[in-house]
């Protein structure tokens, strides 16, 4: 008799069976309806995973506006270069590989290492802004994960003679300096992208589309002559050398339109070589820094003298042993001269006569002159950095300060500030804005002082230049030259250094049809002479010369014409 196994029966609810049946099915619908909503619905999730790692969005560099000259000379262009980068997950890189790379990027091993550490970070640079022939020779290393990216690197023809004007741009090609920094948004123009698709090495495999256009950088023409720039500058370091100046600055406009043709200042710096930058240098110090310009502003005093009525060029003003008290301040002449005519107060450089005719004066005429010519404002010519100077108010002026300003001392200003004010006498009394920038339409000009006051300051300093003049070194063969010296103390603390001297010439030339402007302007000269007369005013005459034969201007003067005083003549010194 055979055994027979029992069967075991459950009887199971109906329900359960259903109700799991049901659960299943509702898992499936949630399933589909997640897939319909992220890949029809809204399928914006899983595509940006999917192009994160499998497109990217390159971005195309906008290539950086020229800089020009006034003749379309370049003083600023854009080079291309490649930059390597890298994505640290995806490199694979043999010793042998490392170590040429390190030679090719000029990078410690360690350094290159470092960088690649982080294999959560999708992008790092290796080295920025190389040679494309030193680039491709990275690329022969067939390293994954490693690419080059295109970028553009600005180079600078002009090099130190140019650097204060044009400064420089960082390793992003963005404006640091100088025009540069100031027209950064114009010359920058807008970057482009363009996006693509990578394999798992990061090599590109296919262009998808065009993003974004890169759009150009828009050319930048400066009023700057560089011919003439060259000149100035070159002339400028010989003065500031051979008379060890702490600095010095040049600036050279254009009567008719008031155009800067140059603008130099020494010490300079190499603005294709940023590695080493010091901040002193970079100062554009003709708008930048201030100076009182000591005798150079007689010649406003006194044209407020001749349009009161007062005054005429021969009105006689009495100096008598070259000293004036004023309180408990006295003003002295470098050498006493006596009865003096106004038009010999120019030529002598008499502080004590520029001091008597200011003080006959009211104080609101001798500030008016000064703030219509641009004293305490910014002369707005495109130049960032520009300063404002000092000009107080006139109600605050004591009888002393009113005085000394009539010669240069209690107000601060920038040698570009000088020679826009200049304008006034070359201009027929007439001033005009001031600009870097090449100008295609006639500017306005506001006049200060009438035709006939202008003309009679103008023929006051063509005598300065003449013997007897303190600046007879500023005579150029051919052309009729005036200016005006200037020797000021430097102010130390709250006083006036006893051997520190900033000496000045400004002029222009030819006096009959004024064509330009010179300003020279020397900090501190050590090497024994600081007379303006001296140091300055033959940088004025070299310069002048050449810049008035650059541009072809017709001489006015007799080939002769250059006077200067017998050897053993007593030098026509001015100190303030």
């Amino acid at each position: 008799m055979s055994a027979r196994t029992p069967v075991v029966v459950i009887n199971l609810p109906g329900w359960r069976s259903r109700t799991l049946l049901i659960m299943l099915l509702a898992g499936f619908l949630v399933l589909i309806g997640r897939a319909v909503y992220l890949q029809g619905l809204h399928n914006d999730f899983l595509q940006k995973k999917g192009d994160a790692r499998y497109g990217r969005v390159i971005a195309l560099s906008a290539t950086r506006g020229m800089i020009t000259d006034r003749n379309h000379e370049p003083l600023a262009i854009s080079t291309p270069v490649e930059s390597v980068w890298a994505s640290p997950a995806d490199v694979n890189i043999s010793t042998a590989q490392m170590k040429r790379l390190a030679q090719l990027l000029e990078l410690d091993p360690t350094e290159i290492r470092r960088r690649l550490a982080d294999s959560n970070r999708d992008f790092v640079y290796l080295k920025r802004n190389l040679p494309p022939e030193q680039a491709a020779k990275i690329v022969e290393l067939n390293v994954p994960g490693m690419f080059l990216q295109r970028e553009f690197r600005r180079y600078y023809p002009g090099s130190e003679y140019f650097a204060h004007l044009i400064g420089f741009t960082n390793v992003d090609d963005q404006g640091q300096e100088a025009l540069e920094l100031a027209f950064d948004k114009e010359l920058a123009g807008k970057p482009g992208s363009r996006r693509v698709i990578k394999d798992r090495l990061g090599r590109i495999v296919e262009d998808v589309e065009s993003v974004r256009l890169p759009q150009q950088g828009r050319e930048l023409a400066l009023s700057i002559d560089a011919k003439i720039q060259y000149l100035a500058y070159r002339e400028l370091k010989i003065a500031v050398d051979s008379n060890r100046a702490k600095a010095g600055g040049i600036v050279v406009l254009d009567v008719a339109t008031g155009e800067v043709l140059a603008m130099a200042n020494l010490p300079s710096y190499n603005p294709n070589n940023r590695g080493k930058l010091e901040p002193r240098r970079t100062r554009n110090r003709t708008v930048t820094d201030l100076f009182e310009p000591g005798s150079t502003l007689k010649p406003f005093t006194v044209a407020v003298a001749m349009e009161s009525g007062l005054y005429k060029p021969d009105t006689i003003v009495e100096t008598g042993s070259g000293q004036l008290t004023i309180g408990r301040a006295t003003i002295h002449d470098a050498h006493p001269a006596g009865a003096l005519t106004v038009a010999q107060v120019i030529q002598k450089s008499s502080n004590v006569g520029a001091a008597k005719i200011a003080l006959s004066l009211p104080a609101e005429k001798l500030w008016n002159i000064f703030s219509h010519v641009g004293f305490g404002t910014q002369p707005r010519s495109g130049f960032p950095g520009e300063v404002s100077g000092k000009l107080r108010a006139y109600e605050s002026w004591r009888p002393i300060e009113q005085a000394t300003m009539s010669y240069g001392h209690g107000i601060s200003l920038s040698l570009l500030q000088l020679a826009r004010a200049y304008l006034v006498f070359a201009s027929d009394g007439e001033i005009k804005p001031v600009t870097v920038v090449k100008l295609n339409t006639a500017v306005a000009s506001t006049r200060v002082i009438s035709v006939e006051t202008a003309m009679q300051v103008r023929k006051m300093l063509e005598l300065v230049v003449q013997p007897g003049g303190t600046a007879p070194r500023a005579q150029i063969t051919g052309y009729r030259v005036a200016g005006k010296t200037g020797t000021a103390h430097k102010l130390d603390g709250a006083t006036y250094a006893a051997h520190k001297y900033v000496s000045s010439f400004i002029g222009f030339a030819p006096a009959s049809a004024p064509r330009l402007i010179v300003a020279v302007m020397l900090d501190e000269p050590g090497a024994g002479q600081y007379y303006g007369g001296t140091v300055a005013a033959p940088v004025f005459s070299t310069v002048m010369a050449g810049s008035l034969r650059l541009l072809g201007v017709k001489p006015d003067a007799p080939m002769n014409n250059v006077v200067l005083p017998p050897p053993d003549a007593p030098e026509v010194r001015e100190e303030v």
